[in-house]
């Protein structure tokens, strides 16, 4: 497993643009997922009448998986190229998956935009790319997606290009860095091999592109922070925690404290893909069980950190948010669901500070009366219950959220200081 470099993908973009058909082709293309399954998911597709569907199968036939609740990476495919080990996260075929790109997007490194050419940049489009930008995700790589069905023309990919180039420029992100692969899913083009079919695209296969990014430096001389993403029972172990190693590095016989809650114990056993390991560092995913620590204990959106340096407790926060959509005006008093790590809870904007401007980061507004959708502000915020949260300058990782309201998300954000409890 650990022979080659590791960097999370998340796949992002509007619903139907043919995400989960080309996750499914470029794990089949890498050989991670076989002939044999793909045959059987093609005839599962062609039963249900969605003869197309089978690539998009891969991912969702994990639903099962995850209501038996078998393994404990589910939501997580790999799939290696010569040069890297990838993890895709969270399968893209949710309707609601915003949420869970948010707490994907939060640990990923590099996200994969797809867009299909024909309809080029959508509402979805917009928001996740936003979004990906306030989670900090700083590589991108972006498919022109279903080019078989606009017949490969160049002309029709130069179109949607400028018009993703148009909303990357926006939000900041340096578009002269960033490939723009012309690929069709259902008819393997540019996925792992240059397609015939574009003559005219000079540029890397999306497989090239992917092995063109940049693994991140792994924080593991920070202190250890570990949300936890989910508690298992697990017959002959106990309770299981488990979640990803943000920064610094979880050791068997390392005292840990779980954060808001302030139990402590001592780490007894660590696995990985169903193997023993004695530590894991910054992007493992892990199940680790801790002595005296029960099932009461823990729970999802709790911090595991050292003993010696546990997790910051906020009693409130000051942050910088970017509102992505609210029917009227966001005012203080107002209170949604902050999805911070793993964490979801209900938080109270208290104060707007200023109002900035998105383009330059000026200020334009010094306590503003309102916030509306398009606006970016630093505001101060009262967790409901205890939350645990970290400065993104510090932690990154632990420093940004996103903040959903009325089924939707209204604004992403980072956390820009913290009043510890």
């Amino acid at each position: 497993m650990a022979e080659k470099p590791h960097i999370n993908l998340v796949f992002i973009g509007h619903v139907d643009h043919g995400k989960s058909t080309l996750v499914g082709r470029v794990l089949y293309n890498t050989g991670a997922v076989d002939e044999n399954t793909m045959r059987k998911l093609k005839e599962e597709a062609e039963k249900l009448g969605k003869a197309t569907f089978e690539f998009a199968f891969v991912m969702d036939n994990l639903k099962e998986e995850r209501e038996r609740g078998v393994t404990i990476d589910l939501a997580h495919k790999e799939f290696k190229t010569n040069k890297y080990y990838f993890t895709i996260i969270d399968a893209p075929g949710h309707r609601d998956f915003v949420k869970n790109m948010i707490t994907g997007a939060s640990q990923a490194d590099a996200a994969v935009l797809v867009v299909d050419v024909n309809d080029g940049v959508q509402p979805q489009t917009k928001e996740h790319a936003f979004l990906a930008r306030t989670l900090g995700i700083k590589q991108l790589v972006i498919a022109i997606n279903k080019m078989d069905a606009a017949d490969f023309s160049e002309a029709k990919y130069k179109e949607a290009k400028g018009q993703v180039e148009t909303l990357l420029k926006t939000i900041g992100y340096d578009v002269s860095k960033i490939p723009f692969v012309p690929t069709s899913a259902y008819a393997d083009a540019n996925v792992t091999t240059k397609s015939d079919k574009t003559p005219w695209y000079k540029g890397p296969v999306l497989v090239d592109a992917l092995n063109d990014l940049s693994v991140p430096e792994k924080p593991t001389g920070k202190p250890l922070r570990l949300p936890v993403q989910d508690v298992y029972t697990i017959t002959g172990i106990g309770t299981v925690p488990v979640g990803r190693v943000e920064t610094g590095v979880l050791k068997v016989g390392q005292s840990v404290v779980v954060s808001p809650s302030g139990m402590k114990g001592e780490v007894k056993t660590i696995e990985m893909h169903h193997q023993m390991m004695q530590e894991a560092g910054p992007g493992d995913n892990v199940g680790f069980n801790v002595r005296g620590l029960g099932k009461k204990d823990v729970r999802r959106g709790d911090v595991i950190g050292d003993a010696a340096s546990p997790p910051t407790v906020a009693k409130e926060f000051e942050a910088q948010i970017v509102v992505l959509q609210h029917p009227s005006a966001l005012t203080a008093g107002y209170t949604p669901v902050f999805h911070c790590h793993t964490a979801q809870t209900a938080c109270t904007i208290t104060e707007l500070v200023k109002k900035l401007d998105p383009k330059t980061g000026g200020v334009l507004e010094e306590n503003p009366k309102f916030l509306k959708t398009g606006d970016v502000a630093i505001v101060k915020v009262v967790p409901t219950r205890p939350l645990c949260v970290e400065s993104a300058k510090e932690f990154p990782e632990l420093g940004r959220f996103a903040v959903r309201d009325m089924g939707m998300t209204v604004a992403a954000g980072m956390v820009l200081s913290v009043t510890p409890k």
